[in-house]
């Protein structure tokens, strides 16, 4: 049974403040209908805009996963940007959640206490309800790797029946040393990865000092690690910008003796991390991640190069997998009972394949087709023009079926949008159509998607909208469709 989409059954919101402006934020998590996936909205910029979280709004990965709300040239719109994104979504996904719409009064999420958990324990609050689409997952088919020498960052992504993640890292640390961190399913995310806090070295938080950042920083937010010796003049430093009383560490570790609730807790939340910043991608994964030394530029790097390959998928899922020696489910003759055209512009050799969704249809091309002597002379292509009439013929046949007297009806086609031809179709080409209902047929409007194949390349693609006319007394139609 197919799994349901789900969201949120009512509003709920938390407060706290952004990890480096230092500045109260409130958060607001909100039910959103199905196929809406999470998106962020900035409730306190004119017009409210939304940024869809989705990786190609990556705008920073520096200490934190930051969008923007984009223009067609990829320039910042309005302002309108949402920082430290990872560990919301990280709880969106955790929850088994698709659809929310994430409201915030400022630029920055609550960084909390520097996990997943507050905004965890938020949305159980809030309560689960599914939704009646069902979910569509990625399924990885082959294996896919991503390097950054430079950040020493190495990704790798297996086929795999759930999300599962495995985590090395490696910060050359006597203190931190070699970590791994594993999650089998996303079942283990909440008891397993969600409390696990956010974790930076000393030196490391100096320098973010240094520059007027991190002022929402807490001792309560983040695990610091200290791999040297504090002198006294250092912790007294620690005391006044931290406003504690005490600030402490014995020898080599944790400031202020922070108890772990793992003792691979840093790399549980490096996982942590993962999961938030693959949101991005914008479904839900059947994928395994074995992540060596990650960080969230390659995170966000990775998250693309998945997203191209469920756009690759997509295509090729529509290529007709067609047996050219099957017999034609609908041959010519059948053809022209239903169809209008004749010799020389019937462009449908047969149908192969005719659901209520969708239809497949062949065209043979050959030299004796009447347009090649001047289309051209030297060089014989089919006009991309009779590539559309192609499919536009073959969706009539999809579109006539749906009616019980197709002899009676006629198709014309009221639009083609997003048209765009990828190669060239020559004599000697069996030219595969493949039209798709985009939506049901309504009051006779037949919108469809089409795409022609040359073997496994497309060549053709558009958007079509037809509609169903009945014509009475037609003895020998001659019409064509209208393009």
């Amino acid at each position: 049974m197919a799994d349901k989409q789900k969201t949120i059954k009512e509003k709920i919101s938390i407060s706290g403040v952004g990890l480096h402006t230092g500045k109260p934020v409130q958060l607001t998590f909100l039910p959103a209908p199905h196929n809406h996936w999470f998106k962020f909205q900035r409730i306190d910029l004119p017009g409210q805009p939304i940024i869809d979280a989705d990786v190609d709004n990556v705008i920073s990965t520096e200490r934190g996963t930051s969008l923007g709300l984009l223009d067609s040239n990829g320039k910042l719109k309005d302002n309108a940007v949402v920082h430290t994104t990872e560990h919301v979504l990280a709880a969106l996904i955790g929850m088994d959640l698709d659809n929310c719409l994430i409201q915030v009064d400022g630029p920055e999420m609550p960084i909390m206490d520097g996990s997943a958990m507050p905004f965890v324990e938020a949305l159980q609050k809030a309560g689960v309800v599914e939704q009646d689409a069902e979910r569509e997952y990625f399924e990885l088919k082959e294996n896919l790797t991503y390097e950054c020498p430079e950040r020493k960052i190495e990704m790798l992504a297996v086929p795999q029946e759930t999300f599962r993640i495995t985590v090395m890292v490696d910060y050359n640390s006597e203190v931190l040393g070699t970590q791994h961190a594993s999650m089998y399913h996303t079942g283990e995310f909440i008891p397993e990865i969600a409390k696990c806090r956010t974790f930076v070295f000393l030196h490391e938080l100096e320098a973010l000092l240094q520059h007027n950042l991190i002022k929402g920083g807490d001792l309560n937010n983040a695990i610091v690690l200290v791999d040297r010796e504090l002198p006294k003049e250092k912790i007294d430093y620690l005391k006044k910008v931290f406003h504690k009383e005490d600030v402490e560490v014995k020898g080599k570790g944790v400031l202020n003796n922070t108890k772990l609730h793992f003792y691979n807790e840093p790399a549980r939340h490096k996982l942590l991390d993962i999961v938030g910043d693959l949101a991005l991608v914008g479904q839900h994964l059947k994928i395994h991640i074995l992540a060596a030394r990650p960080g969230h530029y390659g995170n966000t790097q990775f998250a693309k190069k998945i997203k191209e390959a469920i756009k690759k998928q997509k295509k090729e899922q529509y290529i007709p997998k067609i047996n050219l020696n099957t017999p034609a489910l609908i041959d010519v003759r059948e053809i022209q009972k239903i169809l209008p055209h004749r010799h020389p512009f019937l462009l449908v050799d047969r149908i192969v394949e005719l659901t209520p969704e969708y239809v497949v249809g062949i065209r043979n091309v050959t030299i004796n087709d009447f347009w090649f002597p001047g289309h051209f002379p030297d060089e014989p292509v089919m006009p991309g023009v009779l590539i559309i009439e192609a499919l536009a013929q073959t969706g009539g046949i999809l579109a006539l079926k749906s009616v019980p007297d197709p002899e009676n009806y006629q198709t014309y086609f009221l639009k083609i949008d997003s048209a765009k031809f990828k190669q060239k179709v020559v004599p000697g080409d069996t030219l595969v159509m493949r039209m798709d209902l985009a939506e049901p047929i309504r009051r006779g409007i037949c919108h469809m998607i089409g795409r022609a194949y040359v073997g496994n390349k497309l060549v053709c693609e558009a958007d079509m909208t037809a509609q169903i006319v009945k014509v009475r007394n037609i003895q020998q139609p001659e019409k064509s469709v209208t393009v």
